[in-house]
Order: structure tokens, then sequence, then C-alpha cells
């Protein structure tokens, strides 16, 4: 049977639209891609007590193969296609001369199990990459090993309760604010704490009297977004870390908007005793699909001796591994942590510079406050107050002519965009979080300013072309509940 005949589909040559079979309606029986030398060692059966069921691969071609992800690569989008204002994730171009960096040979091929006297290259770029980041932070002491912003905060969370188990006693506690990132709650859960709400005021602030009332010497500390998930910051963090350092407790910096702040905080200066990078927002490497990503960890002076092992020293001229370290929380990943970031963020930094690096938080606020300037008299604005690298909307003024967030999310896809961060924060409802970073010039945030109000039109006008978006796509507005929750990871047995 054709491939035609078992999906009802011809091969498109609309665009880059291209229809496309599963590689099991592709394959043909004796089909190879690659040839293989004759084997000249005798046969000899297998216990069959070894052997499971028959894996039902087909028979494919090299060119087969190829072509197939080829054309499912056409149909992504990406920040090297167009405009990706994912709020909270910073989905900003990175430029090509950091992968260049990355693919190095030299860098590249450079076994993880090199003893350090043959790597002094790679362990020097570590080095000097732990120390631009206690620069940038104001922070005394870095780990690069956390593989991700989530795991960032875990390797904080387990540097807290070393922390406290090493002063004589445990605590059971931590305030979380509902301005943090979602994954915080679990990630202080992880290590045995409870997570307390603390809710923000109607400026969207934390309120330090609330913080002086909830904290108590049971409490490990308080885990901070900042700018906070509202993209707004917050203005009276000494104050609060004043009251959290009274009662004993530490203060954590989930640090994953820092592409608003570079260059203009000092984290050590704000009362931030633990804080993660995601290099993979700020530090230029692309991370749609879910990784690979980087979460180093900043601390104070007080903290280094909890920081997870190996860290990266120098003694003279020369580099070594440190795994000497009794108090340290242990090894959080394996090796050096995901290399290829950290490569990333070292060439990003040094091709960017100290004023570089102002410069791009300045310009990712300055296009998140014109954004939300000029949509405001459209779209409903929660918190009418100077934002940081991203605005929050909400969908109050659409609910008359029942259209709703996704609604218009999906109708941005027609129009050529990936949609924003949607329903997050949750203290917005209907949230419609937006932000440009520093990468988008004026044309192209103007071109995207006069699309949304495109379709705030649409929505008091023609509102079925919003419920019934997207309408140019290769695929239609899914079952995004049905899709989560029982994803279809196999192929068809009758191939």
């Amino acid at each position: 049977m054709s491939t035609i005949e078992k999906t009802g589909e011809s091969l498109g040559t609309g665009g880059l639209i291209l229809n496309e079979p599963l590689l099991w309606h592709k394959g043909k029986k004796g089909r190879i891609g690659m040839s293989i030398p004759e084997s000249d060692v005798p046969a000899a059966a297998i216990d069959e007590a070894l052997l499971g069921a028959p894996v039902d691969f087909p028979d494919l071609s090299e060119v087969d193969v190829v072509r197939h992800y080829t054309r499912l690569s056409q149909w992504n989008f990406g920040v090297d296609t167009g405009m990706y204002p994912l709020g909270s994730c910073t989905m900003k171009y990175n430029p090509k001369t950091n992968e260049r960096q990355a693919a190095t040979p030299a860098i590249a091929s450079a076994h993880p199990m090199l003893a350090d006297e043959l790597c002094q290259g790679t362990l020097r770029l570590l080095h000097e990459l732990q120390q631009f980041l206690a620069i940038i932070t104001g922070l005394d002491a870095v780990s690069l090993q956390p593989a991700a912003g989530a795991h960032g905060e875990l390797t904080g969370m387990l540097i807290f309760h070393a922390y406290h188990r090493s002063r004589g006693g445990q605590r059971h506690k931590i305030l979380i604010p509902d301005t943090a990132h979602g994954t915080n709650p679990a990630s202080a859960a992880l290590c045995g704490y409870k997570a307390v709400p603390v809710k923000s005021d109607d400026q969207g602030m934390l309120d330090p009297a609330l913080v002086a009332s909830l904290m108590d010497e049971d409490t490990a500390g308080i885990m901070l977004t900042n700018p906070n998930t509202l993209g707004l910051f917050e203005e009276r963090i000494r104050e609060i870390a004043e009251i959290v350092h009274a009662k004993g407790g530490l203060v954590y910096g989930d640090g994953a908007n820092m592409n608003a702040v570079l260059g203009v905080i000092d984290a050590g200066r704000c009362g931030i005793d633990v804080l993660h990078l995601n290099l993979h927002k700020t530090f230029s490497t692309p991370h749609g699909g879910g990784g690979p990503g980087a979460g180093p960890v900043c601390v104070t002076r007080e903290l280094e001796p909890f920081l997870p092992v190996p860290r990266v020293v120098k003694e003279g001229e020369h580099y070594r591994l440190d795994s000497d370290r009794p108090l340290s929380v242990g090894r959080v990943h394996a090796f050096h942590g995901n290399y290829g970031v950290l490569v990333r963020a070292y060439s990003y930094i040094l091709t960017m510079g100290e004023a570089g690096l102002k410069r791009a938080s300045q310009l990712a606020v300055l296009n998140a406050n014109y954004i939300k300037e000029q949509l405001k008299d459209v779209l409903h604005l929660p918190y009418d107050r100077p934002c940081m690298h991203e605005c929050v909307f909400s969908d109050r003024n659409q609910q008359e002519r029942k259209i709703t967030t996704l609604d218009m999310a999906k109708r941005l896809i027609d129009y050529g965009y990936h949609p924003p961060t949607i329903y997050f924060p949750l203290v917005v409802h209907g949230a419609l979080m937006i932000e440009p970073t520093e990468t988008e010039c004026k044309d192209d945030i103007d071109q995207f300013i006069a699309t949304l109000r495109t379709i705030v039109r649409e929505a008091a006008e023609q509102p079925d072309l919003l419920r019934q978006a997207p309408q140019r796509t290769k695929v239609r507005r899914l079952d995004e509940v049905q899709a989560a929750r029982c994803p279809c990871l196999v192929g068809p047995s009758d191939n």
C-alpha cells in the first residue's frame, strides 16, 4: 500500500508546510541506511531468555530519514524564524559566534575524564566563568554544576538545608510569594520544607510587614523572584532581607529574570544569600524544547563551604578540580555540568563586556515598557506602573465578546508570531505576559503591536476568527490537555 493510500494525503508542495507521513508509513521491507561489512564471525544462537519482544522498526534508507526530519524541522518556529515574545522565558536571539565557540573542536572534544593537568584550558574557562558570574551578581562564590533553573533552585534549597543543619538545628518552613516562579514551591518541598505563601499587595509588591508577621525561628528563609513574575522590581527587598536575617533565615533570589537587571543591581547588597542564574535564558543558549540549560548557583562567602563539588580552583598558574569540602551538599551533576552551555555563556560575556551586558538589560526594559504603553488602551493592564523586561495584560476587555487570552494567543500564530506566555502569573486572571527582549528592533516591535491591535479589533468585530484560530497552520487548534497528558509516542503496528 502506498503512503498516499495509507494516510489519505499527498505529499504537499505548499511552501514550507509539507505533508509528512510517519516513518512507519514510509518504510519498505529491505531498505537500509548503511552498509556493514559481511561478518566473518560464525553465527551463534542467543538464549531466548535474554530476548524481549521484537522491535517494530521500519526499514528505511538514509535519504528517507534525512528528508523526514528535515521536513519536520520546517514545521517548527523559533527565534531564528521570528519574534518569540515568551514572557518570563527570555527567548532572545542568540549570536551565532557563541555557537561557533562551543563547537570549536579543541573545546567540544575535550573528554570530561581527562586528568586536570591535561585539560588546563577547560578548567581555566570554567574558573573564569565562575569569576565573571560572581562579579555580575555581586556574590562571592559560584557553582556551575546545576543543569537548569529548577535544578539551581533545588541546589539552593539543599544549601539552605545544609546551612541550618550546620548551625545545630533544622527548620521546616519557607516563605514563597505569590509572584514567584511556579517551580519554587516544588524545589523547597523536595528538601522537606513546607511552602508558606505570601500574598503580594495591590501594587504587585511584597509588604515587609506581612513578611515580618510570617517569619519565625522555624522558617528557613524566603524565595524571592526579582524582578517578580508580574515584571515588577521588588523595591523593598533590602528591608525584607533584614527581616529574614534578623530571625536567622536566608534569602534566596530566583535569578531567572536576570535579563532585566544585568549590570544594574548588586544581589549581594540587596541582601540575597543564594541566587541561581539561567544561563540558557540570559547568556545566549537556544533552549526551546526543554534544553539543554545551565543554572549556576551564586552564594555569599558564608555559604561557600556548602556549594556542590567539585569546584574549579586556581593555585598559582594551575587549575584543578577540588572535591575536598566536607560541608558541601555533594555532587548535583556529572562531570562539569552542561559544558556546552557554559562555553556559550563565557563567549557571550566576553563579546558583550560590562557595558554591553548593561545595555542589553536597558533595552529589554525599554522595549517592554514601550509595548505596555502602546497597548494599554486596548488591553487591560492590571498593574499600571513601570515594568522591567516583561509586561502583563489580561483578557478582561475582551470578556464581553467571550474572547479569551487563549483565543488571542492562537490568533497571533496566524500572523506569524509565537504566542507569549499565557495564564501566568496566576495572580492575574487571564494573564497575557509579553517579553520582547533586547534583540528585537523598533520596527519589529511596532509590527507586533500593530498585529495585537488588529487582533483586539477582530475580537470585537469578528470574534469567530479568534475562536477558530489558528487557521493557517499545518495543525489547527489542539486539545492541549489531551496532548499534554496522553501523548502518543509509539508508531502503528500495521506497517
